[in-house]
């Protein structure tokens, strides 16, 4: 492969339209400017407007020069990925944006990989194959990335899958992803298996993967507590300045300054599950007392936090104060609201509708062929 490619393609908005790609894009980039194109959104290049004898003699112009280069070029047997993208998103529920993405040079594809939460083909695409370019569609009000690409190899498929929302971090490897899927070239089925396999997947590993963060975040803190506890019953330590805190001073409050920290990830993402706890319909509608006071406790945390945030004062003292009851309601509560959470996850998404009918029966008195 050359080291620097231009993919051609048509949009039926912008015309025709240039990438250029390569480990040297720019000498493409050069090549397609000199050749009248004009650098559009996202380093997508497009053919001004100019009648078919003008943009037919434009395109023998660049390809020649292209070739004299060493610059290889493609004319794409899709139609161009934006539109794509912009037509599926018109048929998804509620409101998408989307936005072309180019990876120009080899490496930059390999910075999806940290962000890119999913299992399957998609993945192993970006790992193994190379993908110049893609499209994002975000849906703003759920926190919702999806990543669609031209599936290698094959000449009309696409590759949907997602990427991490934000507060997760760096998702690589995660169990709790969702796999991503296939899908025709036709806007029609495209959405419908979106909406209905990949969406619901989505939002069931979402809820998953933050019912692993917040019982991680207790569980560290509730390690550390424990920790301090054998500790205390070994020296003889007596004096609570916090129910269950088992000692003072300044070794004292920096735990208590770790375990804030550890306990915003439960700040943050606990209100979500717990507004999908449904204890009364659960076998276990004995936890209804116990989700009031944890979403009590979250209404002071998120009050200690606004404070912070809104610059207010407050000692160490007075912070720990506030925060160390929080966290002990949270860690005496917690299994109630874990068990409530995973109860309340989302519905797995049905299974995929056979693509061919299955095959008839033969009648009784016709034997089957064998090969």
């Amino acid at each position: 492969m050359a080291d620097a490619q231009i993919t051609l393609a048509y949009s039926r908005n912008i015309g025709v339209i240039a990438i250029a790609t390569g480990t040297q894009y720019e000498s493409a980039e050069e090549i397609l400017h000199n050749a009248g194109f004009g650098r559009g959104e996202a380093g997508v290049y497009r053919l001004p407007n100019a009648d078919e004898a003008a943009a037919r003699d434009t395109l023998v112009s660049l390809v020649r020069s292209a070739r004299a280069s060493g610059i290889e070029v493609t004319a794409s047997s899709r139609r161009f990925i934006g539109d794509a993208a912009r037509d599926i998103a018109r048929l998804l529920p509620g409101q998408w944006d989307t936005q072309v993405e180019i990876y120009a040079h080899p490496v930059w594809q390999e910075d999806l990989l940290p962000y890119l939460w999913g299992s399957g083909d998609l993945a192993h695409a970006v790992r193994t194959a190379r993908i110049p370019y893609a499209a994002t569609l975000t849906n703003r009000a759920t926190d919702t990335t999806l990543l669609l690409a031209e599936r290698p190899g094959h000449r009309h498929d696409y590759l949907v899958g997602a990427f991490a929302p934000e507060a997760f971090g760096e998702v690589d490897g995660d169990p709790h992803a969702p796999r991503s899927i296939i899908v025709l070239p036709l806007p029609g089925p495209a959405a419908q298996a979106i909406t209905e396999r990949y969406l619901p997947a989505y939002e069931r590993a979402v809820h998953e993967r933050r019912i692993t963060m917040v019982a991680e975040a207790l569980g560290l803190i509730r390690s550390e507590l424990d920790a301090r506890h054998e500790l205390r019953a070994l020296s003889g330590a007596e004096g609570l300045p916090l129910a269950g805190l088992g000692s003072s001073g300044p070794e004292a409050g920096a735990f208590l300054d770790r375990a804030w920290r550890e306990f915003l990830t439960v700040v943050y993402h606990a209100p979500v599950l717990l507004d999908r706890c449904r204890p009364q319909a659960s076998p276990w509608p004995q936890d209804a007392e116990a989700l009031g006071r944890l979403a009590a406790a979250l209404l002071t945390a998120q009050e200690i936090c606004d404070d912070l945030t809104t610059g207010a004062v407050l000692s160490d003292d007075e912070h720990h104060q506030r925060s160390w009851p929080v966290i002990m309601t949270w860690l005496t509560h917690g299994n109630s609201f874990l068990r409530q959470a995973r109860a309340a996850a989302p519905s797995p998404p049905p299974a995929p509708a056979l693509t061919s009918p299955p095959p008839r029966a033969l009648p009784a008195d016709q034997p089957a062929h064998r090969l």
